[in-house]
């Protein structure tokens, strides 16, 4: 999952980036409210957390132009002030929730899953499976065959993102965007390097294959194979 993270301090800035990397995000760091609205329009973030305070562009202005995009992107906006005023003003601008500073990464973490779960009309499906293959987005337990896989996070991201849309050919880039930064999906072989690993752990002890790589296309995870593919 991809979020911007809108914070010109940069001690907190680097905390709040460090706390989410550990849980699995991909997080892209702004530090001005126009560096905000360059980022959010050239990239589809899965979420944003968007202080208010901040230069250039303060992030009142920033949320109510972002939504005048018809992004429904959802915002966890930071501020220092507790007023209730300051509150309503977030939310009027368009933000789905508030959360004062200083706050506890806990605290952080558990309004960004919440903020994640009504990102959708229709909640997402928490057990994917393709063939033996399970993964629970819940518990984050991968099984194969019935055996539980360990997974390292970005791992089990790529696979999810797979899973997710099965049969389904992903590009590289696709699936890098929904899973790493941009510093980190601009390096041409990382989406590569993380398919050997679940190859390696998912589909090498098992006769069934069921990550495919689609000749100069992409990936796709599917129990049927085609004549095109390089497995």
């Amino acid at each position: 999952m991809r979020v911007l993270l809108v914070e010109d301090e940069r001690k907190i800035s680097t905390y709040v980036k460090r706390g989410l990397e550990e849980q699995g995000y991909a997080v892209d760091a702004a530090y001005t409210g126009r560096e905000a609205l360059d980022w959010a329009s050239a990239v589809e973030f899965d979420l944003m957390i968007l202080d208010i305070l901040l230069p250039e562009i303060d992030g009142l202005t920033v949320c109510r132009e972002i939504r005048k995009t018809g992004s429904r992107v959802p915002i966890l906006m930071l501020t220092a002030r507790d007023a209730i005023d300051d509150r309503v003003a977030g939310l009027d601008a368009g933000a789905d929730d508030y959360l004062v500073k200083p706050f506890a990464m806990k605290e952080l973490l558990a309004r960004l899953r919440a903020l994640s779960r009504r990102s959708n009309e229709a909640p997402k499906e928490t057990l994917l499976q393709v063939a033996d293959l399970t993964l629970d987005t819940l518990t984050q337990r991968v099984k194969r065959g019935g055996k539980f896989v360990k997974l390292a996070s970005k791992e089990f991201s790529v696979l999810e993102c797979l899973m997710r849309e099965p049969e389904r050919v992903l590009t590289r880039t696709q699936i890098a965007e929904h899973v790493w930064n941009y510093d980190v999906f601009n390096q041409s072989n990382v989406v590569d390097v993380y398919i050997r690993n679940l190859r390696r752990k998912i589909d090498d002890p098992f006769e069934l294959k069921l990550i495919h790589t689609i000749r100069g296309s992409g990936y796709r995870i599917s129990a049927e194979g085609e004549n095109d593919e390089i497995t």
